[in-house]
């Protein structure tokens, strides 16, 4: 008989309710009892403890996470960690400190000095820390990923992503970090971006996608050249574009942004010697061989938060070996997204004219679109033309290409943007 795992959630609010909600439907099956959970706020926010029905399940509410660590780590088996990114290494010390395991909402930080220092912590820890990207553990995309390895579709030559999430103005006042650069005060990094923060899942996968040796590889990006650019009235960036060489001499191209009207859209393509694969994320994974043979395969239903809490469970109870991601795993993904700010040096507003306001009527939200933007991001991916070229959009020196060698230069070239 299974012995539910013992629980604490540091939030309230925000994304912090999806796991309370998932721990919910995880103690009706005896996986999971959640002990505890604090919040700033945790005494004006009735409603959400009424949801939870903290009192009937015996639920200890504190106001700091320190408090709840100091009087229940004795009694918890693990410690979810979905609060702001400035916060997560000092809460994941803390965790670690107290002999608790974490499961750290993705990204873990966007500063790769600060993951390396997160590193260091997690080697001493009881467990690793598992690092919440959703899509790891899908079984077709760990089918998929074998079959790769195993060279039945030819050596992967270039891997693409493409994802498009409108999101409406009021989406960058949802926080005060929301679309900043650097924390106020402008001491701790943030980097809210599409790349870095809301489609940082996808960015992870396909770096899983190019990862050669083993089933849980990341490939490790070499050069890196990128453009960046925002509609929104931001600090960061809300549309990207990037070209990255791997160390195994593959080709990623990234082609993301936020403004757009209309449906979300998310599609990982590899393009391999024999057929492509294009992975569309909560749909299906179409294999279009070269020989004219289609196959598609139905990913089925999947709650990322769901089985991710399953899955770290697993690894806690001694079951598995790993968990789906470490901290150490992270790595490709934060010096990559790091090194695209680098490479950029500038964050473009589009040219005015191209922009075009959309009020909603069904909630009068505004949404910008960009004129030739979707043609432009299919373009960039299939022939790597940069768009501050064909569309005249970058005025001034191109971006460069880029290494780890220039890591020094992030921090300076945030600031300068910052100013800018």
């Amino acid at each position: 008989m299974i012995t539910p795992l013992r629980i604490g959630i540091i939030g309230l609010g925000g994304h912090a309710c999806v796991h309370h909600q998932s721990v919910l439907q995880l103690e009706s099956e005896y996986q999971a009892r959640l002990v505890c959970t604090c919040d700033p706020q945790a005494d004006s926010l009735i409603a959400q403890r009424e949801t939870y029905s903290f009192a009937k399940r015996g639920v200890q509410i504190f106001t700091d996470y320190r408090t709840m660590l100091a009087t229940c780590a004795h009694e918890l088996d693990m410690v979810v960690v979905p609060t702001p990114i400035p916060l997560h290494a000092e809460m994941h010390r803390a965790c670690v400190e107290h002999g608790v395991p974490v499961y750290l909402e993705k990204p873990p930080t966007l500063d790769y000095r600060e993951l390396e220092e997160m590193i260091a912590t997690d080697r001493s820890a009881k467990k690793a820390a598992l690092v919440g990207f959703n899509f790891i553990i899908e079984r077709p995309r760990l089918a998929l990923k074998q079959r790769l390895l195993d060279g039945e579709f030819g050596p992967l030559r270039e891997a693409h992503l493409r994802v498009r999430w409108p999101r409406a103005n009021t989406y960058y006042v949802r926080a005060a970090w929301a679309g900043r650069l650097f924390a106020s005060g402008g001491k701790s990094v943030i980097l809210d971006s599409c790349f870095g923060n809301a489609m940082a899942h996808f960015v992870h996968d396909l770096l899983f996608w190019a990862g050669s040796g083993q089933l849980m590889s990341w490939a490790t990006p070499t050069t890196v050249r990128a453009e960046l650019y925002r509609a929104h009235l931001i600090e960061s960036t809300d549309t990207v574009f990037v070209e990255s060489q791997t160390a195994e001499g593959i080709t990623l191209r990234f082609a993301l942004t936020h403004a757009c009207q209309g449906e979300s859209t998310q599609c990982e393509i590899m393009h391999c010697e024999k057929a492509s694969i294009h992975y569309f994320i909560g749909d299906r994974a179409v294999i279009r061989w070269h020989d004219g043979r289609i196959e598609t395969i139905a990913l089925g239903a999947f709650d990322p938060t769901h089985e991710n809490h399953l899955d770290y469970y697993r690894y806690l109870r001694g079951e598995t070996t790993r968990p789906a991601t470490t901290l150490a795993d992270s790595r490709p993904f934060v010096l990559l997204n790091n090194l695209i700010f680098v490479s950029s040096g500038v964050i473009t507003p589009f040219p005015r004219n191209h922009v075009q306001t959309h009020t909603r009527p069904i909630d009068g939200q505004i949404h910008y679109t960009v004129t030739a933007l979707e043609s432009a991001m299919d373009v960039f991916l299939a022939e790597g033309r940069w768009p501050g070229t064909a569309q005249n959009w970058r005025p001034g020196a191109p971006s460069e290409v880029v290494t780890n060698a220039d890591l020094p230069r992030f921090i300076p070239t945030l600031q300068a943007m910052r100013q800018g």
